[in-house]
């Protein structure tokens, strides 16, 4: 029961979010950008400003690296017993390989690690968003038979200013630079404000997918490959990685979150089945108010 305890404070902030949507209605696109572009590298250079650099830097990037790739293998696989075509390919595996661990992973990590859990949440966010915004923006293209697609990607991901925060972050532990105390008062306020800000955004984005068309069958593989095979694919990082008990739970929860709302974005910019990735991320997660709880008592064992 403490394990959906925990989960209840989450699902309400989104269900604000949900029922804001429904009831007033908002421009979520601007809202979206404004928590990326002006919120998030704030939360990134505070979490890199403040955690001591070490090899778990070295080992969480191994882990987003092996998962991602790992995953998109199993998605080929099935893809080549069912005989899927390239774009079906394409978009299950921007609904089965990239997790949400932003809007939502990140506020998780905080309810049950505290503040040492979040903090490897949050770079643990900036890799993955590097990685999605490079490997998700390439298969949305190639889904869609955009020549471009490399080109598309690399560009992503300059674009990603949350990575930007995480470099000056960086930079200044590693020269022992100190923000004045009047600034870091206000990139605490900023980043603060980020976390609540995208998680009820997350419910205005879920207010907006409708269930059309749903393809049950390919819809299950998604599902059972992202709430299902990727914990325990991570369960095999967190066995050979030398990491601490606390990181190998993250990394094994973040793993286990449900399908991440931005590959909704990459699937209508691309044209690669927006209403499949969407209605996954949807079905998904509702579906974590189960999984969830289940592999949170796990880690706790």
């Amino acid at each position: 029961m403490n394990f959906i305890i925990v989960l209840v404070p989450v699902f309400f902030i989104f269900a604000v979010g949900y029922v804001g949507q429904k009831w007033i209605g908002f421009d979520t696109r601007t809202l979206s950008k404004m928590a990326i572009y002006l919120m998030s590298p704030f939360l990134a250079l505070r979490t890199f400003y403040q955690n001591e650099l070490s090899l778990d830097y070295v080992y969480l990037t191994i882990y987003a690296l092996g998962l991602c790739f790992g995953l998109i293998s199993i998605v080929y696989l099935l893809a080549y017993v069912k005989k899927y075509n390239r774009k079906e390919t394409s978009s299950l595996i921007l609904s089965s390989v990239f997790m949400n661990n932003g809007n939502f992973g990140t506020p998780v990590a905080l309810f049950v690690f505290g503040t040492t859990g979040f903090d490897i949440a949050v770079i643990l966010l900036v890799i993955q968003q590097l990685i999605m915004s490079t490997v998700g923006v390439y298969y949305a293209a190639k889904g869609s038979e955009v020549e471009t697609c490399l080109k598309d990607a690399i560009l992503a991901a300059l674009r990603i200013p949350i990575a930007y925060g995480a470099v000056i972050g960086l930079l200044l532990q590693v020269l022992h630079i100190e923000i004045p105390d009047t600034l870091y008062q206000s990139i605490n306020l900023i980043a603060d404000a980020a976390i609540p800000t995208i998680m009820i955004i997350l419910g205005m984005q879920l207010a907006k997918i409708s269930l059309v068309n749903l393809e049950v069958g390919k819809i299950l593989y998604s599902i059972n490959i992202k709430l299902l095979i990727a914990p325990l694919v991570a369960c095999a990082f967190v066995w050979v990685l030398p990491v601490s008990e606390v990181v190998g739970d993250i990394m094994v929860l973040m793993a286990a979150m449900p399908s991440a709302a931005n590959t909704t974005m990459f699937a209508l910019q691309f044209n690669t089945k927006p209403e499949f990735v969407s209605s996954v991320t949807l079905i998904s997660t509702i579906m974590s108010i189960i999984t969830l709880p289940i592999v949170l008592f796990l880690l706790s064992l």
